[in-house]
């Protein structure tokens, strides 16, 4: 069966996915005060960040319109699969979910379904990949959507950020925990609990807050192999590259990728946050 997958502009896609004919990216957009952009290919992170730090103020996103959705869904493939940033975070999903029906009721029948990662960043970059994986092994599409929920369900996220501004600001995060961690260098470690960010751990500077967060990664995969795990940075490659190695050190992965942030993730994730999805 031909499928696409559909992803919004929150996840990192590699090359190779963008590249392949059965990926889409649809953009968010984003506000810097009177400066509007798209979250697309060509979205500019020096620039961006550059923007931000400049901005007195929080940076704003907007999600798709649910006609885009219904644009991205109008294709010749059978099965269709829609990835958005988490409920919780992002109006992506339910408009997502309203252009399913909108392009239902013009179009008529077709086999569209819609994930809420529950995630955002690489954790969206698993569920994409993990997707393009079940329909190459010719699953039926009631069985994939099975299986990827299934697999959605065990995923987690975790991350450490040099700056909670943007999360506190927008209303993702207690101005207690954002004002401690401002005050003493406290690094939060940061996860996912259905899409809603809760705080797991702490250390002083990042340094100490990374390699935390790398050995709570690795008590949750303790005796277990896992296929992939995906670390998105924010112009922090070096420090990305050193959790990548940490981890290795750790545990078993048969592949551990590194991709940089896209404007929505770069947004939530400022100026030097590394994020793990596993």
């Amino acid at each position: 069966m031909s499928y696409k997958i559909v992803v919004d502009s929150c996840c990192e896609l590699p090359k190779e996915q963008l590249q392949s004919g059965n990926f889409e990216r649809v953009p968010l957009g984003i506000e810097i005060g009177d400066y509007n952009l798209l979250d697309d290919e060509n979205f500019n992170q020096a620039d961006f960040l550059k923007r931000v730090a400049a901005y007195p103020k929080c940076p704003k996103s907007s999600c798709p319109s649910p006609e885009r959705y219904v644009e991205a869904s109008y294709t010749d493939a059978e099965h269709v699969y829609v990835v958005t940033l988490s409920s919780k975070l992002s109006g992506s999903y339910n408009s997502a979910e309203l252009g399913k029906r909108m392009y239902l009721e013009k179009y008529g029948e077709k086999k569209i379904h819609v994930v809420d990662s529950e995630s955002a960043s690489c954790g969206e970059t698993q569920i994409a990949l993990k997707l393009q994986e079940l329909e190459e092994e010719g699953l039926s599409f009631e069985e994939v959507v099975k299986r990827i929920m299934a697999f959605r369900d065990n995923m987690n996220t975790y991350f450490v950020l040099d700056n909670l501004e943007t999360l506190r600001k927008n209303g993702r995060l207690s101005n207690i925990k954002a004002a401690v961690a401002s005050t003493l260098n406290i690094k939060p470690i940061m996860g996912a609990d259905k899409g809603t960010i809760f705080q797991m751990g702490q250390g002083i500077g990042m340094k100490k807050a990374i390699a935390k967060m790398v050995d709570k990664i690795a008590e949750t995969l303790k005796g277990a192999e896992r296929k992939r795990i995906i670390i998105s940075h924010c112009n922090a490659k070096e420090r990305a590259e050193n959790v990548m190695r940490l981890l290795r050190e750790k545990i078993r992965c048969q592949e551990i990728m590194v991709m940089d942030t896209a404007g929505i993730s770069s947004m939530y994730a400022n100026d030097g946050g590394v994020i793990v999805a596993f």
